[in-house]
């Protein structure tokens, strides 16, 4: 096919996405309407239907993520199949008690009136999801969204294309195209998604994006929900138990081959254990994946060659302004492998802290390790940098512990763990400002993609007496209530 036939054939796919984005999306207005009266035992009963159709592909979502990422299954099961399966389970447990309108005591002012919360389905959402965690970060939001009542139109990345597939098929399987559906395709197909006027949108996805989400989301003042990523520093004091830490922040930063949001980016050490840490680390990376990184079936790879070009460029911009390679280095672009790194530096070497390796998120397996000398060094260069998604500090001095969750900002921290955050549906999971906007899991995912309404009742409430014309015994009585019940 030549240039100018492949260019019809691509404008004409375009087209027929786009009708078709318009079909759905206007069937999908017109169901979330009907929606708002469905109960909360219909929704349970939709959620129990999607738990059994997504069980019926966990062997499928196995064979995919191996093709995608070569991820070994257990991490596929772990950061994949249970955090949705839970979620459902989760969701089901406590929709009733979310979804009960919340009674709200009268104030001196609103002296009787009863007044109460509900909890409205906030219409037609749009789910944006990512590619390091496609089946997780499509269907967790997108059980909150239904949990709530409403309809959804989801766009997967491109970059996992046996993943997205899988998540079609189950989505077809368990949904009617006017209460969900999904849209495979290019840039171009999130784009048009993004010219319609939802009522919502969650993405999950990086910082720049993020933004240009934002921006079309501000043309239809759409709500948003985004969970962005950034840089997740590790703090590790003197008193911190190392073997286990280093065990601890392997596991966080190599599981997915780095790409979780939430991973450790880079690790603050205090230099007087710095040498025994960096040991420490050296050794988990063998206990973990042996001698042979590339020939072991439990280290997955990056997604694509691109990223692990991204990933080298950030290495070798590290290396050239300063960093010590302590560890691994190896980089093969074409089997798309990074062996596990770790790359040593200073907090007094400015040219390295201002380094790309620094600056940016690294999204693989290469954990930059910095020495500080006091506490507040290491509280200064993190809050240097935009807030982060995630902060995590080992150490057994609870008031160093309070000292830096006091002084720094982040979407979520763990204390002597990481990334469990994540898999806690009792707590909300979201960034600040960089690293996202709103949050997720649980009943704070179901009101993400709620309308929290305020429903007041006149009972016998004294506000006519406040009417006009305004005599002095109105005036008098405003005075009143301005001093007293203000």
């Amino acid at each position: 096919m030549n240039d100018a036939a492949k260019k019809v054939v691509d404008h004409k796919t375009l087209n027929d996405t786009g009708a078709h984005i318009n079909k759905v999306f206007n069937q999908q207005r017109e169901y979330a309407l009907e929606l708002r009266e469905s109960s909360v035992d219909d929704r349970k009963a939709l959620l129990k239907k999607f738990l059994a159709v997504f069980e019926k592909y966990e062997p499928e979502i196995f064979e995919a993520s191996y093709k995608d990422f070569n991820k070994p299954e257990a991490e596929a099961l772990l950061g994949e199949i249970f955090p949705v399966k839970h979620e459902i389970k989760h969701t089901i447990r406590h929709l009733s008690a979310w979804a009960k309108p919340k009674k709200v005591s009268a104030t001196m002012a609103t002296f009787g009136t009863s007044s109460k919360v509900m909890y409205e389905p906030k219409g037609v959402c749009l789910i944006i999801s990512p590619w390091n965690y496609p089946v997780n970060l499509t269907f967790g939001p997108l059980v909150s969204a239904i949990a709530a009542g409403n309809t959804a139109m989801i766009k997967p990345s491109e970059f996992t294309p046996h993943l997205a597939a899988v998540i079609t098929k189950i989505v077809k399987e368990c949904f009617d195209e006017r209460h969900v559906a999904v849209f495979e395709g290019e840039v171009d197909v999130a784009l048009a998604l993004l010219e319609k006027p939802f009522d919502h949108i969650f993405f999950t996805g990086s910082p720049n994006v993020g933004k240009s989400i934002m921006a079309a989301a501000a043309k239809n003042l759409t709500s948003v929900t985004l969970e962005l990523g950034g840089k997740s520093p590790v703090i590790v004091d003197e008193t911190a138990k190392i073997k286990e830490a280093a065990g601890k922040v392997i596991w966080g930063k190599c599981s997915n081959n780095g790409q979780t949001c939430i991973a450790p980016d880079y690790l603050l050490v205090q230099e007087s254990v710095s040498g025994e840490l960096i040991q420490a680390l050296t050794q988990s990376i063998k206990d973990a994946y042996g001698d042979d990184i590339k020939g072991n079936e439990d280290y997955a790879r990056i997604v694509n060659q691109s990223h692990t070009q991204r990933i080298k460029a950030l290495m070798d911009d590290g290396i050239a302004k300063g960093g010590h390679v302590s560890v691994g280095g190896e980089v093969d672009i074409e089997e798309r492998f990074i062996t596990p790194t770790i790359i040593t530096g200073s907090s007094n070497d400015h040219q390295f802290l201002e380094s790309r390796l620094m600056q940016e998120e690294i999204f693989g397996p290469v954990l930059p390790v910095i020495t500080y000398t006091d506490i507040g060094d290491a509280i200064h260069l993190v809050n240097k940098l935009p807030k982060p998604l995630a902060l995590y500090m080992y150490s057994e001095d609870k008031s160093k512990v309070e000292n830096v969750l006091k002084r720094t900002t982040a979407g979520g921290s763990c204390v002597n763990t990481n990334l469990v955050q994540f898999l806690h549906s009792n707590l909300p999971f979201g960034g600040v400002n960089n690293s996202g906007i709103g949050n997720a899991h649980g009943e704070y995912g179901f009101k993400a993609f709620s309308h929290e309404r305020a429903v007041l009742e006149d009972k016998h409430s004294v506000n006519h007496m406040l009417y006009p014309p305004y005599t002095k015994k109105v005036k008098t009585l405003t005075r009143m209530i301005t001093k007293y019940f203000s």
